[in-house]
């Protein structure tokens, strides 16, 4: 039987006491019980948003929480600037414009980071605008943007700044309250080491203030109702019970290890992950690298034939390139449960499979390379 290893940048590999949570006798949501599991992940969500305001849970993928921040926000016609770096800055324009809401673009080619100067222009020539919103880590392409500079700049005007963390968060260092981010949204099934169906997302005051005139219909994601929920302990509509018990164990486990050390241990294998590719003369893709993915440029004869043989010859599954990038890089992920040892193996089969597709390496030179960039740490 293969066995496996998880290097995509979501789902990531569970811990097995996470996994064994879900073995348990499932819960009834209705009871006090559960009520004091849901109330302790909340609290738990704060420290690692790192934000004195409330996080909701929703049973959602990351981005039910993103249709969650747009329809919460906004009303049909309002303007916004959407500042997008990749596939996924991308789906903040794509939701706005489903319900009638006008994007302004700050974006940028896919590859390099959203400009904070470029923003802060948009604003000055669209006063109208409500709302900006934009990435943090891009998974698509392997970047972090400057959240902490572009927050500084959209506090000081009337519009609200609202980030997609959900591949970054409980990765690369992120404090929403310090950066004055007014809405984080997040997913279950990247840092946090959990299957996928849990959303997160938060508001601040500013935020709420703007959800006052929101206009766009919503009932499921109405976040009024979450937040009245949020009061006994209990969510308004039937939770994802069994994911909500592993997520208290997995908040339990980043706790116990310290937010700071969690972001320090991703960023060792981020050094490693970026020194590898480079030894296997593998260009770096992305002009200002983040900490959960590296992503790297390989040859577009063979891009799509790297990912497909890790996986099917030696139980490695990475990822590729999404869009136009496809067959143009690979990304390795180093976030959540992956650790030292899962990046090695990673780079011993990327090193095999290389020379098995005609690319002319010096075998053991990627694994070298990413060893000592683990030991000096």
């Amino acid at each position: 039987m293969k066995k496996y290893y998880l290097l995509t940048p979501g789902p990531t590999p569970i811990p097995p006491q996470v996994a064994l949570k879900e073995a348990l006798p499932i819960l009834h949501h209705r009871t006090s019980e559960f009520g004091q599991i849901y109330k302790d992940t909340a609290e738990g969500l704060k420290y690692i948003f790192q934000t004195k305001n409330e996080v909701y849970t929703l049973a959602a993928s990351g981005t039910g929480a993103m249709e969650t921040a747009i329809v919460n926000l906004l009303s049909p016609g309002d303007e916004i600037i959407v500042a997008s770096c990749g596939n996924f800055g991308d789906r903040w324009a794509k939701i706005a414009q489903g319900y009638g809401v006008k994007v302004i673009s700050a974006s940028v080619e896919w590859g390099k980071v959203v400009k904070p100067a470029e923003i802060e222009k948009a604003l000055k020539e669209n006063p109208n605008v409500k709302a900006v919103f934009t990435t943090f880590t891009e998974t698509s392409t392997g970047v972090v943007n400057d959240i902490k500079t572009i927050g500084e700049i959209v506090s000081k005007t009337n519009a609200v700044l609202a980030v997609d963390t959900i591949s970054g968060l409980a990765g690369q260092e992120y404090r929403a309250d310090d950066w004055k981010v007014d809405v984080t949204v997040s997913g279950s099934q990247k840092g946090f080491m959990l299957a996928p169906g849990l959303a997160f997302i938060s508001l601040s005051d500013k935020a709420w203030k703007l959800n006052e005139n929101s206009k766009i219909p919503k009932f499921y994601f109405d976040i009024k109702k979450y937040k009245k929920s949020y009061l006994t302990n209990e969510t308004p509509f039937t939770p994802p019970v069994t994911l909500i018990v592993s997520l208290q164990e997995s908040i339990k486990m980043i706790k116990e290890k310290g937010i700071e050390n969690v972001w320090n241990e991703c960023k060792i294998l981020a050094k490693a992950s970026r020194a590898g590719m480079k030894a296997l003369g593998l260009e770096l893709f992305g002009e200002v690298p983040c900490e959960v993915v590296t992503s790297a440029k390989v040859p577009e004869e063979i891009g799509g034939k790297i990912v497909k043989t890790l996986r099917e010859k030696y139980g490695v599954s990475i990822a590729g390139g999404q869009g136009d990038l496809k067959g143009k890089i690979i990304r390795f992920a180093h976030m959540g449960y992956i650790g030292k040892a899962d990046i090695l193996v990673g780079f011993a089969c990327l090193e095999m499979v290389l020379e098995e597709l005609g690319v002319k390496i010096e075998k053991g030179k990627a694994v070298a390379a990413a060893q000592d960039a683990l030991m000096k740490g």
